[in-house]
């Protein structure tokens, strides 16, 4: 498919983070974009505001006159009015990974994959780019700090840099140069079947590198993935091609060195946790198969303003610190609440936390409940369904019985703020990658309007 001749676009799902990216993309080379959401968000009005045509109705009567493609994401249900529409008219349709894999297709290529990480290592590799002043086009899965956007441009890029997700197996239409795993979980068993299924998807993964090309991945993980090419392993805790030492925790700041194949001095990590530690091991990795040096790596590691709702403090008041996190798998909560405890050792901890689909809650149960009592305090949400049907016998009612916690309790969106009232937090993290994030800035102001 000859990209350059395409004039109109629609994207079923344009508000998805991985949709979006693709859009502003499209946008900026002045092709005409529009396409539809099931409801308003932070990410659609941004969209609006830089000129891109966002409907909420599903009926066929927005679609315009004239479409070359239609691009539709696994996320929105094929039975939707629009999808059925386009199937009967003679315009292409692809996935929105698909895509992705034609606009990289013969362009040097960074793909960052993992179960868990991913977002962070693809924006820091991003900005370790800019700040060497290389040219740089970068498709990220969450909104970064530092340039405000999911779309980082070049019009003549050296490089792509990709976040490879293992959706669907949506990372085996890259082929990248230098691929990055940061981890292999269970996750979307729903799509898989099994941990195995999955980590076949991954050794497939590999094998679409490049000849010639690199394999960056976490220490203990590279026996999982059957790569015969060049290795670069990173950790935190054991010897690697790249570790870490002389860490340390100060004033609420995380200090490290790196050592290896990139030695530094001690510097201070723009983010918080020691999972941000690892995945700036792993950054520093790719930027050392890119020939960045050193200094630069430090550099960008310490001006790095991490990535929206990847541990980000919304209120931080005279009795209240507020932070809002992705985390919805298992991992990424244990991770989250351990920087949390690392920051704040002398606070509590209270979690409000809304469990994403049905089929990962019922698959990863044991997990969630583990992760979840390591709060002092748990409020939980109903299940976000997203793209899926209920699940008979899987609720959130059952997962909050798993959890070995006294102080919990499942509530109704419109009940936490009086909770708060009643009980105030010391330390508040909202937990999840549903809708959640649609309740930050009514718990933000309602923090700064009681003093807390």
């Amino acid at each position: 498919m000859d990209l350059s001749r395409l004039h109109s676009i629609f994207f079923l799902g344009i508000g998805g983070i991985g949709m979006s990216a693709i859009a502003r993309h499209f946008h900026a080379q002045g092709v005409q974009v529009c396409g539809y959401d099931k409801t308003p968000s932070a990410n659609t009005d941004a969209l609006q505001a830089e000129g891109i045509n966002v409907s909420f109705i599903d009926d066929a009567s927005i679609i315009p006159a004239k479409v070359d493609l239609l691009v539709f994401t696994p996320a929105v249900p094929k039975e939707t009015a629009l999808y059925q529409a386009f199937l009967k008219k003679n315009i292409q349709i692809l996935k929105r990974a698909e895509l992705l894999g034609l606009i990289t297709a013969g362009k040097p290529t960074i793909a960052v994959a993992g179960t868990h990480g991913k977002t962070t290592i693809c924006t820091m590799v991003t900005h370790i780019m800019k700040t060497a002043g290389m040219k740089v086009s970068a498709f990220l899965g969450g909104i970064s700090a530092n340039y405000y956007t999911n779309y980082v441009s070049e019009k003549h890029p050296e490089w792509m840099v990709v976040e490879a997700d293992e959706f669907d197996r949506s990372f085996l239409h890259l082929s990248p140069d230098i691929a990055l795993i940061s981890a292999i979980d269970a996750d979307h068993l729903e799509i898989y079947g099994s941990f195995e299924a999955l980590n076949e998807s991954f050794k497939a993964f590999v094998a679409r590198i490049k000849p010639e090309g690199a394999l960056v991945i976490k220490k203990g993980l590279e026996s999982k993935t059957g790569f015969e090419g060049p290795i670069i392993t990173y950790h935190t805790d054991q010897p690697a091609a790249l570790f870490a030492k002389e860490i340390d925790v100060k004033g609420g700041k995380y200090f490290a060195a790196i050592d290896g194949l990139v030695k530094t001095k001690q510097f201070a990590l723009g983010l918080p946790g020691k999972h941000n530690l690892e995945n700036a091991l792993g950054a520093a990795a790719i930027a050392n198969c890119l020939g960045i040096e050193g200094h630069v790596i430090v550099d960008a590691l310490s001006s790095f303003k991490g990535v929206k709702r990847r541990f980000e403090i919304l209120h931080q008041g005279p009795k209240t610190v507020f932070v809002d996190d992705y985390a919805h798998h298992p991992e990424e909560i244990r991770a989250c609440i351990g920087a949390a405890r690392e920051l704040f050792p002398a606070r509590e901890i209270t979690v409000i936390f809304q469990p994403h689909l049905y089929s990962r809650t019922r698959d990863l149960a044991e997990g969630f409940a583990k992760s979840l009592g390591l709060a002092d305090r748990l409020i939980l949400l109903d299940i976000y369904p997203a793209r899926e049907l209920p699940v008979t016998g899987v609720n959130s009612a059952i997962l909050l019985g798993k959890i070995k916690l006294q102080n919990k309790q499942l509530v109704q969106n419109e009940s936490i703020t009086s909770l708060l009232e009643k009980e105030p937090p010391q330390v508040l993290i909202t937990m999840g990658a549903g809708d959640i994030d649609r309740l930050t800035v009514e718990i933000a102001n309602f923090l700064r309007s009681k003093g807390l």
